[in-house]
């Protein structure tokens, strides 16, 4: 089965991009036929410093890989080494109703957070369809927040086919998973918008201070503390085994225990699991050229994949080219 994602190079990924999508990105590998990629064309709706967004590209392939994707079991490329994408937003915009964007949630938020509402922004649901359907996956990878981009992709893939008489995109189908959301430490969700971030690969003495400075209630030492509505728990959650969870969740609700002593555990945790893949990272750091040439390939495989579709989608709406 044919597996598709996406990752933003907008900013530093963190535990919300590991446990919201790429954990579950590395598990897909083993099991199913992956294309991911690293959406620099999305990414311009925020960076606008042209080295700053080569660089982060190039830290999402480099974190991808240090936390064990393989380039031989999935394919891992820039999006802007396809730039049919682009070709099939345009052709997707022509067979799409204004009121659905309007109607984008993730929109209404990042302009509610002050975020320019710019015509890229608006327009965002657009390419992200044609990044899924130009490859025809069967399955999407995504956090609970982005399942309605799922069901606006498979609202304009039905667009299309209706209006051109053909079944040329296959539906994709959502995959949710477990960690859909992570608490940031401010308590919203983790995202770089919020600034509320803790890195996947931060310096140890930095993540450790943004751990202990998790914002958590005021209940006393001394009293009984609800785990389930707890953001340092659901972060121990996420970074402890079930045994060791489970033993925590006695200790909130026993009470005599601070929050200070979950913090360190998760501090604790968190260095355990990075602090080797940071080194991992920094060795592939070490070598842009074996890293270029991971992207190319990918890009051209999965290039190869969606020239096969354009072709079908050209035929289909009478677009002609030199190359059809």
């Amino acid at each position: 089965m044919r597996v598709l994602s996406g990752i933003q190079s907008s900013g530093v990924l963190h535990l919300g991009n590991y446990f919201g999508a790429m954990k579950q990105h590395i598990e897909d590998q083993e099991r199913h036929e992956c294309f991911f990629f690293i959406a620099n064309y999305h990414s311009l709706t925020t960076v606008h410093d042209a080295a700053r967004l080569r660089q982060l590209t190039v830290d999402v392939a480099l974190d991808y890989l240090a936390m064990g994707l393989d380039p031989a079991k999935a394919t891992l490329f820039r999006q802007s080494d396809v730039p049919e994408v682009t070709e099939l937003a345009w052709i997707l915009s022509t067979v799409t109703g204004k009121g659905l964007l309007e109607r984008a949630t993730s929109y209404k938020d990042k302009i509610a957070k002050g975020i320019e509402p710019s015509m890229g922004l608006f327009c965002y649901p657009i390419l992200m369809a044609a990044d899924i359907l130009i490859y025809r996956p069967q399955l999407v990878p995504v956090g609970k927040d982005q399942l309605q981009h799922v069901e606006m992709t498979q609202d304009m893939a039905g667009y299309f086919n209706n209006t051109y008489g053909r079944e040329v995109f296959v539906r994709p189908e959502a995959k949710l998973n477990e960690a859909a959301i992570v608490p940031g430490v401010d308590g919203q969700k983790m995202s770089k918008s919020y600034g509320n971030t803790i890195d996947l690969f931060g310096e140890p003495k930095a993540m450790k201070k943004r751990i202990m400075a998790i914002v958590t209630d005021s209940t006393p030492v001394d009293a009984p503390k609800d785990p389930e509505n707890c953001n340092v728990f659901a972060l121990l959650k996420l970074l402890a085994p079930p045994e060791e969870t489970a033993q925590w969740a006695e200790r909130y609700r026993a009470g005599g225990m601070g929050y200070g002593e979950a913090k360190k555990r998760v501090a604790e945790l968190y260095e355990d699991f990075f602090g080797p893949k940071r080194e991992r990272r920094a060795a592939l750091a070490a070598r842009p050229d074996e890293l270029e040439n991971i992207l190319r390939d990918g890009g051209r495989r999965a290039r190869s994949v969606a020239q096969s579709v354009m072709a079908d989608v050209r035929d289909a709406c009478g677009i002609m080219t030199a190359r059809s």
